[in-house]
């Protein structure tokens, strides 16, 4: 199968999301800039999901570029890491209406976490249906990223019962950690164009 269609698909479920969370965001009651206060959790917690859902984008626009060709379980396995990212303006404003409190904040991370799991399944196949010696196998490797992101996840997730500040700024610490460029993809896809 072609994956021009699932392409165009993940782009317009991905743009929604990201609608979907700038809609959450509230206009302040009032004209002075004192009425934003009570807006900072939430803008903070957008913030945060925004790059997170950019760095998914950015990253699937990449390895797709790797794929030759699309089967039934690649489908569904985008389906499903397109489902946890979904879940992102539900999580996204849940936080951010309750201050990062423990629960919204745990379960923002569990949305973080399966997400992350999705979209190594989601690579996995890719790399199955490729064979191992594949352009994306290559240039991943054993993916330390990926993997270091879902232990700081599962960590991060009972801590935001005892701290939710230091749950949430694992979270911002992995986010920075993909918000570096990861050019293996653009690498590997230049090295095979020359």
């Amino acid at each position: 199968m072609n994956k021009n269609r699932l392409e165009a698909f993940s782009d317009g479920v991905i743009a929604i999301i990201i609608t979907i969370m700038v809609l959450e965001l509230k206009v302040p009651h009032g004209e002075s800039v004192q009425a934003l206060s009570p807006l900072v959790p939430a803008f903070l917690s957008y913030v945060l999901s925004f790059v997170y859902v950019g760095i998914y984008w950015n990253n699937h626009h990449h390895m797709l570029q790797t794929c030759r060709k699309v089967t039934g379980p690649i489908l569904w396995a985008n389906l499903h890491l397109l489902f946890w990212l979904s879940l992102f303006p539900f999580t996204t404003g849940w936080m951010g209406e309750n201050h990062f409190a423990a629960a919204p904040t745990a379960f923002y991370g569990i949305v973080l976490l399966m997400a992350s799991i999705a979209y190594l399944t989601l690579q996995q196949l890719i790399i199955a249906s490729q064979g191992h010696d594949s352009l994306l196998k290559q240039a991943v490797g054993r993916d330390g990223k990926g993997k270091i992101s879902i232990l700081v996840y599962a960590v991060a997730i009972p801590l935001a019962f005892w701290s939710q500040w230091l749950s949430q700024g694992l979270y911002v610490m992995i986010a920075l950690l993909w918000l570096v460029p990861d050019r293996r993809i653009e690498i590997a896809l230049s090295g095979k164009e020359t």
